[in-house]
């Protein structure tokens, strides 16, 4: 397993301390203002290990929990690629993921400068360097299982699982074998032991050709389902809380895809305390089935461009709130919209309140029941 549990404050930098503590307290503005989570706790080098909390977050945080926070897709690329000369990279928007105890992000390009382009519309590419400007914006683990983390072929993938390894940032899904691939991060964060794993399910050139196998390099894949819910109950042997980051759904669609709803249950029958993912450009519902929390649709959230769906640049943080027996106790939802320059920039006022609406009705077509309130 990739285990987080010991990689703690000491390997911290001046810098990495004086940011989070910014971030903290322009949470705790955003937090007065508006919505917004509870400071964060030590999960990872550069995290600030017995901090004190902000007034905001303490009244917020009940004994015993810790809060999870999840966005959607990223890239460096076109509109963003220059948010890698800037700090945070993610904007004002790293407050709501700084004040989470544990946060999380798809990163959708290859991480290479060599390679040939795939015979596929679109082609990502980034630098090691988006790997650091996630891990300095309030992201704690990287999903690469998508349909673009191969999109510069063998020679791309193999600069891009080196880049994973050399991260000081943990980086879900994709390896230099199945093993690997589908190996869970794990952390114990305020006594609760989690694991996190990653997967594809979106049927494309990237899940054909470039599925990690075993003695070769490649993304984790949800259409093995059996490899997959394999290492959910694995996982979930050792850990309290299993969460499972997927690539699925259909581009512009707001309601899941019968595909999706059945590894829902699935995943939820395995064990996972919480099954979240992107890939369709629009928000989609979030709820409770049973016991487990999943939030079909994340939506755009660093985006190099546009997308011709409707609503497609809404998008927000969603937080959770875990107790110590792993369980989901509480959702929130942060609202944000994708600017000009693709910037999540985060809403309060009547936008916000419209979006966070709209988000609440996607749940109408999910069969999902009200999640606890956040």
């Amino acid at each position: 397993m990739l285990d987080g549990s010991d990689r703690r404050a000491p390997r911290r930098t001046r810098t990495r301390t004086r940011r989070r503590g910014a971030a903290a307290l322009t949470a705790t503005c955003l937090l007065l203002a508006a919505t917004g989570a509870s400071d964060r706790l030590a999960a990872r080098p550069g995290h600030r290990a017995g901090a004190a909390e902000g007034p905001a977050a303490a009244a917020r945080r009940a004994p015993g929990t810790i809060t999870l926070a999840f966005a959607g897709d990223v890239h460096f690329a076109g509109r963003t690629a220059a948010r890698l000369g800037l700090d945070p990279a993610l904007g004002p928007v790293s407050a709501h993921l700084a004040a989470a105890d544990f946060a999380m992000v798809n990163l959708e390009s290859a991480i290479t400068t060599r390679g040939t382009p795939q015979p596929k519309t679109y082609h990502f590419r980034t630098t090691p360097a988006a790997l650091t400007a996630l891990r300095d914006s309030g992201v704690d683990a990287v999903t690469m299982a998508n349909n673009h983390a191969v999109d510069y072929g063998a020679e791309g993938l193999a600069d891009t699982v080196a880049a994973a390894r050399a991260a000081r940032i943990p980086v879900l899904g994709i390896g230099a074998d199945a093993a690997q691939a589908y190996r869970p991060y794990t952390a114990t964060i305020g006594g609760v032991r989690l694991a996190l794993l990653a997967a594809s399910q979106i049927d494309d050139i990237t899940n054909a050709d470039f599925r990690a196998g075993p003695a070769t390099a490649g993304i984790a894949s949800a259409l093995d389902r059996p490899r997959l819910l394999a290492a959910v109950r694995a996982a979930r042997a050792h850990a309290d809380a299993v969460v499972v980051y997927l690539h699925w759904g259909t581009e512009g669609e707001s309601c899941p895809t019968a595909e999706q709803t059945s590894l829902a249950a699935d995943l939820a029958a395995a064990g996972a305390a919480a099954v979240v993912g992107t890939h369709a450009h629009v928000v989609l519902g979030s709820g409770m089935l049973g016991r487990t929390f999943v939030a079909y649709g994340l939506g755009n959230f660093l985006w190099y461009g546009t997308s011709p769906y409707p609503h497609s640049d809404e998008t927000g943080v969603t937080t959770l709130t875990l107790d110590r027996a792993g369980r989901v106790t509480g959702a929130g939802f942060s609202p944000a919209l994708v600017g000009s320059q693709g910037l999540p920039e985060p809403q309060t006022g009547r936008e916000g309140v419209e979006i966070t609406r709209r988000q609440a009705e996607l749940r109408g077509c999910t069969g999902l029941a009200a999640p606890p309130a956040g």
